[in-house]
């Protein structure tokens, strides 16, 4: 029997894949794992800028763990992978498709001191026409959870009435009174101090981060170290909630309660100013008001209970930094990821030799 016969027929069948044919599976095989990997595992991200110095730093590049809190499901599924919002002012997503908030399980809750990346909440005189998981990506430090009484007293961050510590790379301006001598600018290097302004020959304006200063205000040569503090009860119109009722300001502020999935408040003029941004845009219920009386989609209303939980975020280089200060609450349908390592970091503004900062690579970020 001829066999050489036989084996040549049972491979008659098959078709052979021509290379571009490989090219498009490989291509296609690898965005698919992509996705899944950005989706429900990890993503990267970069620091576009210094809200959070010194803990991270312009230039770093970070991954993201969506495990910690649970994978968040896309809002918008049609959407092209691997781009921004708009592309030369074209959308490359189709709001046509929207999904309701759905979050699969995960390792553990957002934590006070967690460094969250998060969606940009809506502005305080703007409603986005983008959904939620297409907006700008934000960082920032969780300071306080769903519940918590958070206050800002002369810069000193209390939550339910105690001191919190701050990070220790955590930035503040000091006003600073020499003796009119120099500074060492290799001093001022080494303790990462940023001059931020000059007052007087003798005088100037510095961002320390907190784990330099009691060694800088040790120097001979400085005399006294001040922090730059908002004075309490000056109004400050761009500070959340924007209401002259809340004579608040970045480094005196509240104290105010933190919504809680199940927390149940009254309806009165404090409450709304506070508050009704939460129902409107964020819990989706439509709400107005006829003198004292409040309206919820269409029905009066004393109190009302929240559907979600919310979170307070605030950037490490406290004077320095866009955070809940500004637009309030931070839904918990806005979380994206826990913020885990720092796998590479640049330097833009150094020579080429020295661009990679080989010291952050790899780093854990707490």
């Amino acid at each position: 029997m001829n066999w050489k016969f036989l084996s040549r027929k049972k491979n008659t069948g098959q078709t052979k894949k021509t290379k571009t044919r490989e090219w498009i599976d490989a291509i296609v095989f690898a965005v698919i794992a992509s996705t899944i990997i950005r989706g429900l595992l990890f993503s990267a991200y970069a620091i576009p800028s210094g809200s959070m110095e010194g803990t991270l730093l312009t230039g770093d590049y970070l991954f993201v763990s969506k495990i910690s809190y649970g994978p968040r499901m896309p809002f918008t599924p049609v959407a092209i992978p691997f781009t921004e919002s708009t592309v030369y002012g074209i959308k490359t997503y189709w709001d046509g498709i929207k999904l309701p908030y759905f979050r699969l399980p995960g390792t553990s809750e957002v934590k006070k001191n967690d460094i969250v990346v998060f969606n940009k909440p809506e502005e305080a005189d703007l409603k986005y026409n983008r959904p939620i998981d297409v907006r700008t990506n934000l960082i920032k430090r969780c300071i306080a959870t769903s519940g918590d009484v958070l206050a800002i007293i002369d810069t000193r961050v209390y939550i339910n009435g105690k001191p919190v510590t701050n990070a220790p790379k955590a930035q503040t301006s000091y006003i600073v009174d020499t003796d009119g001598n120099n500074l060492n600018p290799e001093m001022i290097q080494n303790l990462k101090i940023e001059v931020a302004g000059q007052i007087s020959n003798t005088e100037y304006v510095m961002i320390i981060p907190a784990d330099s200063y009691n060694e800088f205000k040790a120097y001979s040569n400085i005399k006294s170290v001040k922090p730059v503090v908002e004075k309490r009860g000056n109004f400050d119109p761009s500070i959340y909630p924007h209401n002259e009722k809340f004579k608040w300001n970045l480094d005196n502020y509240g104290p105010l309660v933190i919504p809680k999935k199940g927390m149940t408040i009254q309806l009165n003029d404090s409450t709304m100013a506070l508050y009704s941004r939460a129902i409107n845009l964020y819990e989706h219920n439509t709400l107005t008001t006829k003198g004292k009386d409040v309206y919820i989609n269409n029905k009066k209303e004393d109190s009302y209970t929240f559907k979600m939980n919310y979170y307070w975020m605030m950037g490490d280089n406290r004077h320095n930094s866009e955070d809940s200060r500004y637009w309030g609450f931070v839904p918990e349908d806005h979380i994206v990821g826990k913020a885990m390592i720092t796998w590479m970091s640049s330097d833009s503004t150094a020579s080429p030799l020295k661009r990679i900062r080989w010291d952050r690579i790899l780093k854990p970020i707490n």
